[in-house]
């Protein structure tokens, strides 16, 4: 680091300094612009999005005329919250004439389909708005518009090389697209287009009054794991602030189960606690009861529908679980040694496709590569989900090997796809060819600083979580922590799945943590009362209503004399 840097971020403490520096922010002004996001100043122009001007005056129009409006959301935690905030923003005007439909994950798919088009025809429906899926529904998109449908379609995943005819097209990834932001979720998408609305026509709400639907804003873009620098961070940020205050009795009675104090409400709380209970909706039931959730005007409706997510959310856990274990009982069988082998293609006509992201996540972890499982539910054809070991760019690894797939989308560490079910035998061998055509760079961990137990303070912690939210684009910073004596080993949780160790340097105590983490993992660099080093995040927790500074433990390694 240069004289320079230092002289320009004196202001902060050596700590700060070297964790700002570390994410490329070298000036006072890229730090106050990082450290304190400011809402006005900080968004881009939404008038900036291809077809922004055309979607908002066709949906002024539609309000004016009191035509009706459908609202089509993708059936996961950043679909539905965006479907939840049009809703509530068309409520808030005043205009009623729409209604929210949300595809059944397991009998429609992903996207537009004709039997819902010609559902939402018979209602006379006018105006269609995606949220979070259309981009490549080309077919879709001219049956609306037999019906007399007019499409806007509102999507942040990648455009193919060719757009459909639709109405509008607001996404950000567009190649004529001027916006700054490349990288919104979908519902901050939608956000977006409330904005462009409101300038357009400032009247239709109280200055300031559409800032509690940030908490929807928030959700969704912690929960779909974009990078959160830039546009992202303000959302995020002031999403999770009101987030904290959020006024919904679903979310309400939904954190109170969970012992959540909503005052203290983290990002970690919203990505691990409330996100997969959303997504368990889809994977186990039916979507609308997560969107119900969401909008539920009273205490009664906000607590039949919190248990119910949870209660789900615990059957999809055992049915994920058993899928794990059945698939790395299959990767040990075909694999003697997975050595050099790119990718994992693994797949049961049993396995339902719906929970296989969250085994390829189990199995991503774990072999470090990317991982594409299969699995069949109704229909022809075969359907799966991919995860990338974070660097593998999933969307181009399948473009290479497009004639493999009959459908493929999602984004560089997360997709989707659909394979004819007599081609499912050549998946392996196609993506196999397709990644040699990739350049994989070599996944490091990087630590940020080192530190003693001693600098763990109140004050120090306080400082570190100043760069909160952390996420995809801005990780929780990574510290070395030396010559440390692990007193206490102990497990806990029902079937004591979770590590907890007490570590000391003679002088200091503190508690580290890791979830599902066996100690097998550590061999014999972990063992109660020999010096280790232990490499690991800072946190403070507020489980259960008690606070804890405590350390994240991402591993153990031997000291070498």
């Amino acid at each position: 680091m240069s004289k320079k840097v230092e002289k320009e971020l004196k202001d902060y403490s050596p700590l700060i300094i070297q964790l700002l520096f570390n994410k490329g922010i070298k000036t006072k002004k890229e730090a106050e612009k990082f450290l304190n996001p400011d809402f006005e100043k900080h968004l881009h122009n939404p008038f900036l999005l291809p077809d922004m001007k055309k979607a908002v005056n066709r949906i002024l129009k539609a309000i004016k005329n009191n035509e009706k409006i459908t609202i089509w959301s993708d059936y996961d935690a950043d679909g539905i919250p965006g479907g939840a905030l049009l809703y509530d923003f068309f409520k808030l005007v005043g205009f009623n004439n729409f209604e929210n439909y949300i595809p059944n994950r397991h009998t429609e798919g992903y996207g537009l389909n004709s039997e819902g088009i010609k559902e939402i025809a018979t209602q006379k429906t006018k105006l269609l708005i995606t949220v979070d899926c259309g981009i490549r529904d080309y077919k879709q998109v001219e049956e609306a518009k037999k019906f007399g449908i007019e499409v806007i379609i509102t999507d942040h995943h990648e455009p193919a090389d060719e757009l459909s005819k639709a109405f509008a097209i607001v996404n950000p990834k567009r190649k004529d697209s001027k916006y700054p932001e490349k990288i919104l979720c979908g519902t901050g998408v939608v956000w977006k287009m409330i904005e462009a609305i409101l300038l357009t026509k400032r009247d239709l709400l109280k200055k300031g009054q559409e800032k509690w639907l940030l908490d929807l804003v928030g959700l969704a873009t912690l929960s779909d794991m974009v990078p959160l620098v830039g546009e992202n961070r303000v959302l995020a940020h002031f999403g999770l602030s009101v987030l904290r205050k959020s006024r919904r009795p679903g979310l309400s009675k939904l954190l109170s189960m969970l012992r959540i104090n909503k005052n203290n409400l983290t990002e970690d709380d919203i990505t691990f606690m409330i996100t997969p209970r959303i997504n368990a909706a889809s994977r186990m039931g039916l979507p609308l009861d997560a969107f119900k959730l969401l909008t539920a005007s009273n205490e009664e409706e906000a607590e039949v529908f919190a248990k119910h997510l949870d209660n789900i959310n615990k059957e999809r856990k055992v049915a994920v679980t058993n899928i794990v274990k059945e698939a790395k009982k299959k990767i040990k069988e075909r694999f003697e040694n997975l050595g050099e082998k790119p990718v994992i293609v693994l797949g049961n006509p049993d396995w339902r496709p719906a929970l296989l992201g969250l085994v390829a996540n189990s199995i991503v972890k774990e072999y470090n590569r990317p991982v594409f499982l299969w699995g069949r539910e109704n229909g022809e054809f075969i359907k799966g989900s991919c995860r990338s070991e974070g660097v593998t760019d999933l969307v181009a690894l399948m473009e290479r090997a497009g004639d493999a797939f009959t459908v493929f989308g999602g984004h560089k560490m997360s997709g989707g796809f659909e394979v004819d079910f007599e081609k499912i035998h050549t998946l392996e061998d196609a993506l196999v060819k397709a990644s040699t055509h990739l350049v994989n760079k070599k996944k490091e961990t990087k630590v940020d600083a080192e530190l003693n137990l001693k600098d763990i303070s109140e004050k120090s912690v306080s400082e570190i979580l100043n760069l909160a939210p952390f996420g995809v684009g801005n990780e929780k910073p990574i510290f070395i922590f030396r010559n440390i004596i692990p007193e206490r080993i102990n497990r806990f949780g029902k079937a004591k799945e979770h590590l907890s160790i007490n570590l000391s340097d003679g002088l200091n105590t503190i508690r580290a943590i890791s979830f599902f983490t066996s100690l097998d993992q550590f061999g014999d660099s972990l063992k109660e009362g020999i010096k280790t080093n232990l490499i690991a995040n800072v946190e403070k927790s507020f489980y259960n209503g008690s606070s804890e500074i405590r350390l994240r433990i991402i591993d153990f390694f031997m000291i070498k004399f």
